[in-house]
């Protein structure tokens, strides 16, 4: 349904929507209104970017007053909304997700990916120490992460294959991909992204620079997101790229000053400007595909440029340690 730019946004409707009207109203017109990519959680808010449709019910707006009391309170109030947006991890407090503190919460979204890759490479760590197999624990790093994820991502991603591959007009394009049906070409989607995310830790977890390559990754697939929602147009009059808003200049140069320092840390500057170049690349493919597809952005295209950008830049990582320039 059409949503205004100040109406308050729940971030993740469209999987729990799907599943709904699979069972409620199996018409293609419902099915589209019912969009595609949700995910709900115990407090209450949706949250995704794998869909595009905004929830019909209100949603919390607790965090309006803690954005109102001082630097701190909406610092962490950002925080806790990105988490909640982009992983299956509940918050505490009540939050507000109106569409300019969507955008402004772009800022810690790396962050977020730093705090999930550091819990998704606990149980990778723990195989890797009982069997020594570096083949199973890139399988529960995988697992792990999609786990905290709710596989928002990995939903774009099958979308985007699916619409992308299967629709001849824009409009069908873009109804494909609110549908909760999955096909063949988002189905190959996902295994050749599954396929070398797996390959890309596994040869990071043998040479020892796992837990590198999956900070760095995450922090730069997630400000590829940002980066997407500001240089394309939303694809649609409503769902979740257009009520999310385009991130301002200072947050998405506060998500990029992140990734860029905490990278340095990790993995030092060539590797950092390696991420960067392998970032921009991945931003560049999907987005000239997906204005060419569907005319812009819409959520589905942000979680497959996460998925695309997160290849691309261990690719970049594990490159450039083979090839010795590091």
């Amino acid at each position: 349904m059409p949503v205004s730019p100040d109406q308050p946004l729940s971030p993740h409707s469209a999987r729990d929507g799907k599943k709904a009207s699979a069972k409620a109203t199996p018409s293609p017109a419902d099915r589209a209104d019912a969009q595609e990519g949700d995910v709900g959680d115990a407090s209450g808010v949706d949250h995704d970017l794998g869909g595009d449709e905004p929830a019909e019910r209100p949603v919390n707006t607790g965090a309006a007053g803690h954005d109102a009391n001082g630097p701190a309170e909406w610092i962490v109030a950002d925080f806790g909304r990105a988490l909640m947006l982009l992983s299956r991890i509940p918050w505490p407090a009540r939050l507000d997700f109106q569409s300019g503190l969507i955008a402004r919460s772009v800022w810690c979204w790396p962050l977020v990916g730093v705090f999930l890759a550091g819990i998704a490479v606990l149980p990778a760590q723990a195989l890797l120490w009982l069997t020594g197999n570096a083949g199973l624990a890139a399988v529960f790093a995988l697992l792990a992460m999609v786990g905290l994820t709710g596989a928002l991502h990995e939903d774009g991603l099958a979308d985007c294959g699916d619409g992308f591959g299967g629709g001849a007009t824009r409009e069908r394009k873009l109804e494909i991909m609110r549908d909760s049906r999955i096909g063949s070409y988002g189905v190959v989607a996902l295994i050749l992204a599954f396929a070398a995310r797996f390959f890309v830790l596994e040869q990071a977890i043998e040479q020892g620079v796992f837990m590198m390559v999956m900070i760095v990754t995450a922090m730069f697939s997630r400000l590829a997101m940002p980066a997407m929602m500001a240089i394309l147009p939303p694809a649609r009059p409503d769902g979740l790229g257009r009520g999310a808003g385009r991130p301002g200049l200072v947050p998405l140069m506060v998500a990029l000053l992140f990734t860029v320092i905490i990278t340095m840390l990790v993995a030092g500057p060539v590797l950092m400007l390696g991420a960067l170049l392998a970032m921009g690349l991945a931003c560049g493919v999907v987005g000239l595909v997906a204005y060419w597809q569907i005319g812009g952005q819409s959520g589905d295209v942000l979680g497959c440029s996460q998925i695309v950008a997160e290849i691309f830049v261990a690719i970049s990582l594990l490159s450039l340690l083979a090839k010795g320039l590091v």
